[in-house]
């Protein structure tokens, strides 16, 4: 019982006296605390006191694209938290290949009665996917956010690492070491994370004199695999930096470097984006650029809170700096291009 108290409190952010009162039913707890308490006890698996099980929390879906990535759990973690402090119980709806689809979740979150959806990813990314699920639950009026890029006519508020300043800092940090063949490792073209990041590279290109040639962008689908094969074409071009779209891809491209048999940092430099888990603990360590999730996941629950309450949000996308983290995955290129 000290444990689940210690938990809970923690979750909440409120002392285990507090807790205490909550499970035992007492007054002298606010009803915002008391529900956050409730919550966090769904969240964390324990079940609720008898004389508490008949009040149902209100239910938030929260849909990823996948677990694979380390990020997407990352954002689960912080909406999942600060949802639990907002008195909102998290549905996790995640995706795998050939399972539940994204349209099939919404159906089954609105059969659930959701007081609102998070979405930390999915097809909202993609132009040429489909989104008739997503003007299902804009014709509900069932509160959304969007976390990172999203399509322009969908028409719900977002929070967004800003991916032109993000490939700024990856893109000055390789010029600053004497690279000027960067290639970059992207999505699909339709994505839009990826068109903004290529957007600002040409621009950064432009800028110094140079161009990113279409020869030098090398898409790919989000995985480790998928940053190998896009990776491969690059060095094959002659290209000593590579920029990523995620760090799974950035692995990939490590790989990639290892069977031609070139060394990461000495032959190829290697930037990866998200800063998601163990990326320190790789080898070599990964110079990557961490985006805020933190402040996005706090964010995002704050605007579906606020929607949850009755009251509008613009229909804006929040942008959040991100921030670039060198390790030892990147170094000035060597002298002779030996490629």
């Amino acid at each position: 019982m000290t444990r689940r108290l210690a938990q809970v409190a923690q979750k909440v952010g409120v002392s285990e006296a507090t807790v205490s009162r909550v499970l035992n039913g007492k007054p002298g707890v606010s009803d915002a605390t008391r529900q956050a308490v409730l919550s966090a006890l769904d969240v964390l698996g324990y079940e609720r006191p008898t004389q508490l099980r008949g009040e149902r929390a209100r239910l938030v879906g929260l849909v990823l694209p996948e677990l694979q990535n380390p990020i997407f759990p990352a954002f689960a973690e912080v909406v999942g938290g600060a949802l639990a402090q907002q008195g909102l119980t998290p549905v996790l709806c995640t995706q795998t290949k050939g399972g539940v689809s994204e349209a099939d979740y919404v159906e089954l979150l609105l059969q659930q009665q959701v007081s609102g959806v998070v979405f930390a990813g999915g097809l909202y990314h993609q132009e040429d996917a489909p989104h008739d699920h997503y003007k299902v639950l804009a014709d509900r009026k069932i509160p959304v956010v969007l976390i990172n890029a999203a399509i322009d006519r969908l028409g719900f508020p977002g929070v967004s690492c800003d991916d032109s300043v993000a490939v700024e800092q990856a893109w000055r940090h390789l010029v600053s070491l004497g690279h000027e063949r960067i290639g970059l490792v992207l999505g699909p073209s339709d994505h839009v994370p990826s068109q903004r990041k290529l957007a600002a590279a040409r621009v950064l290109a432009a800028e110094t004199g140079t161009s990113v040639p279409d020869e030098w962008v090398a898409r790919a689908m989000f995985s480790l695999e998928g940053g190998q094969a896009a990776a491969m074409r690059l060095l094959e071009r002659g290209v000593t930096g590579i920029i990523c779209a995620s760090d799974p891809l950035a692995l990939g491209a490590v790989r990639a470097a290892r069977r031609r048999g070139l060394s990461v940092p000495a032959d190829v430099s290697v930037v990866g984006y998200d800063d998601s888990a163990f990326m320190n603990c790789t080898e070599p360590p990964l110079t990557t650029v961490r985006q805020p999730i933190e402040a996005m996941g706090r964010a995002a629950v704050e605007l579906l809170s606020v929607q949850i309450g009755g009251r509008a949000v613009p229909s804006d996308e929040l942008l959040f700096e991100p921030e670039l983290v060198v390790r030892g995955s990147t170094a000035q290129p060597p002298r002779e291009n030996s490629l």
